[in-house]
């Protein structure tokens, strides 16, 4: 804002320039990112302006994002990292809108960027300036997780559990829970993979002695999200589905076994019914023949 003090010798005119809250962005590799910068000025003219996007942590590395002089973008002093990756809006410059977009971002791109508006009227004067973090992240899928098949009668062996998550960013932090005392348990194996795409899958097995009731948690999670994905895995209702399960076939198997009896018997039945019959048949047509002869 502008400030202005009147004495009886002199007038000092002051320009305060307000700088915007830190704002963080959030961005999956790969994606667009707009670094927002607005300044609340009507009737601007680009003409009269210059707009600079540059790094603000790390300005030896690369003092100009990009540049807008007199209206016009200005690729002299850009850097290479950034070339033919940055865009004004340019319908929204005039009504003090000078976000950038930032294309397919990418972990270099991470920085506090600092936008710097200047003004050229009688005189050169910073009008607008604003900081903006630029992080990347992108959720994980819902783990899953896998567990040993056995009988409740193997306490005491030592079993294996997986558990895989995938597509997120930055790298994780994976936790194994022992659910009965909430303690934490340390992975055998934990593997994080990197892909094309900038995002990561990960994979951890964890190897314990069985319990008659197991019960384990995985967790994966996402600090910049604030996200923690979780799946659990409990024996006994493993071990209870399974013998269920169990029981149905088996209760199955021999309703199956009886109703197959029983079409048999009937069948066996027919068959001495019709036999009898045909017996009976037989021997009646050949006493009439015989009484016939007589």
């Amino acid at each position: 804002f502008f400030l202005q003090i009147t004495s009886p010798s002199q007038s000092v005119s002051f320009y305060l320039t307000v700088i915007a809250l830190e704002e963080i962005i959030v961005s999956k590799p790969g994606d667009n990112a707009t670094l927002s910068c607005i300044h609340r000025e009507p009737e601007l003219r680009l003409k009269d302006l210059r707009v600079y996007w540059q790094i603000a942590d790390d300005p030896e590395d690369c003092s100009v994002v990009h540049a807008l002089i007199s209206g016009q973008d200005n690729e002299s002093e850009q850097c290479i990292h950034f070339k033919n990756r940055t865009r004004l809006f340019w319908d929204r410059l005039e009504k003090g809108d000078f976000s950038l977009l930032l294309l397919n971002v990418s972990k270099s791109d991470e920085h506090t960027y600092k936008c710097v508006v200047m003004q050229r009227t009688e005189y050169t004067k910073l009008i607008h300036q604003a900081e903006v973090v630029l992080s990347l992240a992108a959720s994980y899928s819902q783990p899953i997780l896998s567990g040993p098949i056995r009988n409740n009668d193997s306490a005491g062996e030592e079993v294996t559990f997986s558990c895989k998550s995938g597509n997120g960013y930055p790298k994780p932090n994976v936790y194994w829970i022992n659910k009965t005392d909430n303690s934490h348990l340390d992975p055998s194996e934990l593997n994080i993979t990197l892909h094309a795409d900038g995002t990561y899958s990960v994979s951890s097995t964890l190897k314990v002695t069985a319990t008659s009731n197991v019960q384990i948690e995985c967790s994966i999670e996402n600090k910049i999200l604030h996200e923690n994905l979780s799946a659990n895995y409990t024996q006994q209702n493993q071990s209870n589905g399974s013998s269920t399960e169990s029981h149905k076939n088996l209760e199955k198997n021999g309703r199956g076994a009886q109703a197959a009896g029983i079409i048999s018997v009937v069948i066996l039945i027919g068959l001495l019914v019709g036999l009898t019959c045909w017996l009976w048949r037989r021997r009646s047509s050949k006493l009439i023949s015989y009484t016939g002869n007589e």
